[in-house]
């Protein structure tokens, strides 16, 4: 801002002799300088590239050196043309600016820095001799600066006018956007980064992580690459290579080779071309077309505007994807663009050099044309008659070019706004004084205006400068196709940097043309549900080799990081890309081994039944009476009671079952054991009691089995009681022991109390075993013992073997081996003790008699 006060001081000051200047700044003279001014009560002060770069000669006479302004662009005269053409329509709209006439002062900056700068101090000086922080126009009529197209130059630009309101048609670099350091530059469009960012998302959008990078091998390269490269890794894309181009390289038959290589061993197919264009680059795709047929290239607006390629066939670009500038129609322009010819314009300078050094067309200045034949050592012709160029009206409103007058409209628009706002302050003064003179007195900032104005520009697409002073509007997607003679363009999808998320970007994939079937650029391919992704060593994060998800884990999503843990209740399918509930495991009645013991246990029950009726009916016989009958019958209630048991542990098992099955069965299993115990005791004390003077007589008549049976079923009881008190069983789902199922099982709370239930039925077996077989030889025709001794090996033998089953197995299994234990024990207890007495009774009616008790050589004692 330093800058700008001191020419604010100095242009309000009178005129003073700028001979006599001590501070006439002496720069080196250009052989032509391109300068273009229009007197105007407000000047428009504009820098903008039309020459491509700047070359010192040295010459024999005075100067000896000068600047000469190289390689002028048809493409780039257009902006100078839209320039033209927006002061005039403003000019002639009688509603902008009213009785003033907007004025510029024009200079080709050549697209070089030091040129740039001395474009900007001629104008701040006026059209006369360069003074620097001086104005030879006695006032400053210059309300802002246009341009330039480039950002290496609108930068140097941008610093030294501080805070002179600067908008430039086309530089994108991101270090424009410091508010701090450029408080008043605007732009018509938006920074590189903006660029980078729609080509990162639309890599994205097709799952795309792999690309390689051309870019220029200079700062402004590095600086794009850079910025590039933050934007891909931001959306999880990695770079497989990166070539630098550098010019003063083209022909250099090692670097081309090694860079064909590289291009051809990598398996990204994406390749984007970042930074500005370059003539490297263009050649490399000239050079090797073939290693390009597989390969898609994506493209900024700096290489899609650029007139080389847009007239000239480069088969690597085929099929491109660009990424473009909204299109921006111009008010209507008549024949303003026609009819523009090398003769009708003969003290346009640029339009001159274009038609020597484009159409190889002569001048009416001989010298002109013998230095610019030698300087490009091309021969120059007679043009007259046909030197109008007719692509111009053509150029008009693409790339940058439309940019160029809506920053001339909008620096105008807010000129209005600005002096409505000042004669709206001045109503009753007479304003003498001149109108940039208010602009500074009042402090008034023409910043402040021009913020406001893209409301007004009517482009049916919502249009704003941000806080950076970007230009937002929507961005274009297209592709290009090289046909023979022409490049068929079309559109592929928007961005729109200001709507949410997910609708900046629009693509419409079916009107893409792929150079190959398979247009997939990964480093991997997708790992696809079911599967995580595991990083190879040492390679990059989107090279990555697939492992299937672990028991009990799915990832339901294409690269997937991690996999996730089903639920207890769910397993994964058989893809493991989906959780789904888990196969309930339990002994169902709709299981084969089900209907078995279910058929077995009711069978068994009706014949323990059926034995008790029959006993009961044969109750007064011999036999009957011999057995202690009331120990039979209870022993074959308690039988007949283990057998519906069993039904307990069928099915789906629920607290309550849980709760009843192994107190339920222990209890009436123990009251059977006990009356097997009541028998077996009295069958040995009988037997002693028959020997002389034995102490065992006097247990003869007491009622020894009726005690036993008491007292162990109620130690049995006792047992339960306190096992259901302090941890009874309850119903469990086991998700850890099958993979995919659920097992429903009951847990017996108290391992120690189950196991003390078994144990002590063990224990009564045990004695029961020890005491028949004592009593195996007793000489009585009707002797239970050695019948007991055989039913109680057979349950130890059943309970024995089902101990390690039992614990071996799990599920309906381990349920099935209790079950069967049950069954078989009960069923040989019936079978062992019952089964002879029935025999007898059915089918030896002679032996269930008195007669043939008294007949038997042993006196028979009732039992």
């Amino acid at each position: 801002c330093l800058v700008f006060l001191c020419l604010v001081t100095l242009c309000v000051t009178p005129v003073i002799n700028v001979s006599a200047s001590p501070c006439s700044l002496q720069l080196t003279r250009s052989y032509e300088d391109y300068e273009y001014y229009q007197d105007g009560d407000i000047v428009i002060g504009a820098v903008i590239s039309v020459n491509s770069y700047v070359v010192t000669y040295t010459f024999n006479k005075e100067p000896v050196i000068l600047n000469v302004c190289m390689l002028p662009s048809v493409r780039s005269y257009i902006n100078y043309l839209v320039f033209l053409f927006g002061i005039e329509i403003i000019n002639s709209y009688p509603d902008i600016l009213p009785n003033m006439t907007l004025g510029y002062h024009l200079y080709d900056s050549c697209t070089d820095t030091r040129k740039a700068v001395r474009s900007v101090l001629k104008i701040i000086s006026g059209p006369k001799q360069t003074v620097p922080n001086y104005s030879c126009t006695g006032y400053n009529k210059v309300a802002g600066f246009i341009g330039d197209e480039h950002s290496i130059t609108t930068i140097s630009i941008a610093q030294i006018l501080g805070c002179t309101d600067t908008h430039s048609y086309g530089a994108t670099d991101s270090a424009l956007n410091d508010r701090r350091v450029y408080p008043h530059f605007f732009r018509m469009l938006q920074s590189s980064r903006i660029y980078y960012k729609i080509i990162s998302q639309f890599i994205k959008y097709f799952s795309w992580n792999w690309v390689g990078i051309f870019v220029s091998d200079d700062d402004s390269g590095e600086t794009e690459q850079l910025l590039l490269s933050q934007y891909l890794s931001t959306y999880g894309i990695c770079v497989s290579f990166i070539i630098k181009f550098n010019t003063n390289k083209l022909n250099h038959r090692d670097v081309i080779n090694r860079n064909i290589n590289t291009v051809r061993s990598s398996s990204a197919q994406i390749i984007v071309v970042c930074g500005a264009f370059n003539f490297a680059i263009i050649q490399f795709f000239q050079d090797a077309p073939a290693i390009f047929y597989e390969k898609t290239l994506i493209l900024n607006p700096s290489w899609t505007t650029n007139t080389y390629i847009a007239s000239n066939t480069v088969e690597a670009l085929n099929k491109t994807i660009t990424i473009e500038l909204y299109d921006m129609n111009l008010p209507e322009y008549g024949g303003f663009f026609d009819n523009i010819s090398f003769s009708n314009r003969p003290k346009d300078k640029l339009i001159q050099d274009i038609g020597m050094i484009e159409y190889w067309c002569m001048t009416s200045n001989v010298s002109r044309n013998q230095f610019y034949s030698s300087v490009y050592n091309i021969s120059l012709y007679n043009c007259t008659g046909r030197d109008t160029i007719r692509i111009f009206k053509y150029y008009v409103t693409l790339g940058v070019s439309p940019r160029v007058y809506y920053a001339v409209y909008v620096m105008a628009l807010a000129l209005h706004k600005m002096h409505k706002y000042i004669k709206e302050q001045f109503k009753e003064t007479n304003m003498k004084m001149k109108i940039l003179d208010i602009y500074i007195i009042l402090n008034i900032r023409l910043y402040d205006f021009i913020k406001r104005t893209p409301d007004l520009f009517q482009l049916n697409q919502t249009s704003f400068f941000n806080e950076n002073g970007e230009f937002v509007i929507r961005y274009l997607i297209k592709q290009w196709m090289q046909l023979s003679t022409y490049i068929k363009i079309s559109i592929l999808g928007y961005y729109t940097d200001f709507e949410t998320e997910d609708k900046k970007l629009l693509i419409f994939p079916s009107d893409i043309l792929w150079r190959t079937k398979n247009n997939e650029s990964r480093c991997s391919d997708n790992c696809s549900p079911g599967y995580r992704k595991v990083t190879r060593a040492g390679a990059q994060t989107c090279c990555y080799d697939c492992a299937q998800c672990p028991e009990g884990e799915i990832s339901n999503r294409t690269d997937s990081e991690n996999c996730i843990k089903c639920p207890d209740t769910e397993w994964p399918n058989e893809k493991k890309d989906q959780c789904i509930p888990r196969l309930e495991e339990f002994l169902s009645y709709s299981d084969v081994i089900t209907a078995v013991f279910s058929v077995l246990s009711a069978l068994f029950f009706l014949i323990t039944i059926g034995i008790l009726i029959i006993f009961i009916i044969f109750k007064d016989t011999a036999i009957v009476k011999a057995n202690n009958t009331s120990l039979s019958f209870l022993l074959l209630v308690s039988i007949m009671l283990t057998f519906p048991c069993v039904f307990l542990f069928l099915g789906r098992p629920m607290d309550i079952t849980c709760t009843l099955r192994q107190s339920t069965f222990s209890i009436v299993f123990s009251i059977a054991i006990s009356c097997v115990l009541g028998k077996t005791t009295m069958i040995y004390i009988v037997f002693k009691a028959t020997k002389p003077g034995s102490v065992w007589k006097k247990w003869v008549n007491m009622k020894i089995s009726n005690a036993v049976v008491l007292t162990i079923s109620l130690i049995q009881v006792m047992i339960n009681i306190t096992w259901l008190a302090a941890s009874p069983p309850f119903q469990e789902l086991d998700t850890r022991s099958y993979p995919g199922k659920i097992i429903v099982q009951c847990n017996e709370g108290s391992v120690l109390a189950f196991y003390s239930v078994l144990g002590y039925m063990g224990l009564l077996a045990a004695v029961s075993f020890i005491i028949a077989f004592l009593a195996r030889t007793l000489p009585d025709s009707f002797n239970e013992a050695k019948y007991i001794t055989f039913s109680m090996l057979v349950f130890c033998s059943v309970w024995i073997a089902m101990i390690p089953a039992y614990l071996s197995t799990k599920g309906k299994d381990m349920v099935a081996v209790e079950v069967f234990a049950i069954l078989t024990s009960s069923a040989g207890l019936l079978g062992c003790i019952f089964s002879p007495k029935c025999y007898i009774i059915l089918f030896r009616p002679e032996m269930n008699t008195k007669a043939y008790l008294l007949g038997s050589k042993n006196k028979v004692i009732s039992t």
